[in-house]
C-alpha cells in the first residue's frame, strides 16, 4: 500500500494518456493535488476539450482521489504558436528535420510549461511538480530528457528561492509499462478511462475507437500508444 506523503503536487495535465497516468500516480501519493493545462495553439486542441471529462471521471473512480484533487488551472500560452513553426502548431505534414528532430518538436515548450507551473505552484503553496516527460519512449525531444528536468529543477529553485521537486514518473519506462502503471494505480477502470476518454493523437482526430483508444492510428503518437497497448495486453 502506498504511504501518503504530506507534500502537495501540481500535475501538468494535458488530457492525454501520459499526463492522466501521472495524475493517478500523484493522487496515490500526495495529500493535495492540483492540475495545470496549457492552451498553446496546439493542432490537437481536442485534448483541451476532453480534459474536464477526464478529471470528472477520475474523481468518480475513487472517492479518496475526489477528496484530494483540487483546482484545475488553464493557462493561455498561445505565445508559443506565434513564435514557433511546428507540426503541432501548424497544419503541415509530420516529418524529420535536418537537425535530426521531428517537426513535432516545439522548441521551449516544456521549459515554458515547467516555468509557468512552478510560478503557479509557488502562488498555490505546492511543492512538487509532476510531468509526463519520458526518455525511454520519446521522439528525441531534448526537453524530455532527465538531464533537462534535473537542470530545470535547479534553475527554478535558484531563481525563486524555493524547494520545489520535479517528479517524472514515466522517465525510464516504455509505453507498455505506462499502461501497466495505470493499472497499478487505478486498476482496469483507469486503463479503460485512458483508452476511451483521453486524447493523444497529434492530428487531433477522435475517429473510431481502437483497442488502445481514439486517434488517427498513423501519427507517431498513435503508433506509440497502439504498440505499447498491444505489448501490455499480450502480457
Amino acid at each position: 500500500m502506498t504511504i501518503l506523503s504530506t507534500d502537495t503536487a501540481l500535475v501538468l495535465f494535458s488530457g492525454g494518456q501520459d499526463s492522466t497516468t501521472c495524475l493517478a500516480w500523484a493522487l496515490q501519493r500526495y495529500a493535495r493535488v492540483e492540475t495545470i493545462g496549457f492552451d498553446y495553439g496546439q493542432r490537437h486542441a481536442i485534448e483541451l476539450a476532453v480534459r474536464p471529462g477526464v478529471l470528472a471521471k477520475l474523481r468518480a473512480l475513487n472517492p479518496d482521489w475526489d477528496t484530494r484533487l483540487g483546482d484545475d488551472h488553464m493557462i493561455d500560452l498561445s505565445l508559443i504558436s506565434k513564435i514557433s513553426d511546428t507540426a503541432l502548431t501548424s497544419n503541415v505534414a509530420i516529418e524529420m528535420q535536418e537537425n535530426g528532430l521531428p517537426n513535432t518538436f516545439v522548441p521551449g515548450r516544456n521549459l515554458m510549461f515547467m516555468t509557468v507551473a512552478a510560478t503557479v505552484a509557488y502562488r498555490r503553496g505546492l511543492n512538487v511538480l509532476v510531468g509526463g516527460m519520458c526518455e525511454t519512449d520519446f521522439s528525441g525531444y531534448p526537453d524530455c530528457r532527465d538531464d533537462t528536468m534535473k537542470a530545470l529543477q535547479v534553475a527554478l529553485n535558484l531563481g525563486m528561492a524555493t524547494r520545489l521537486k520535479v517528479e517524472t514518473p514515466l522517465m525510464w519506462i516504455d509505453k507498455a509499462q505506462t499502461w501497466e502503471l495505470a493499472e497499478q494505480e487505478g486498476g482496469a477502470a483507469l486503463v479503460d478511462l485512458i483508452r476511451f476518454d483521453t486524447h493523444t493523437c497529434y492530428l487531433g482526430e477522435r475517429g473510431e475507437a481502437h483497442a488502445w483508444g481514439h486517434g488517427c492510428g498513423t501519427c507517431p503518437a498513435c503508433a506509440l500508444r497502439a504498440r505499447g497497448y498491444a505489448q501490455y495486453a499480450a502480457r
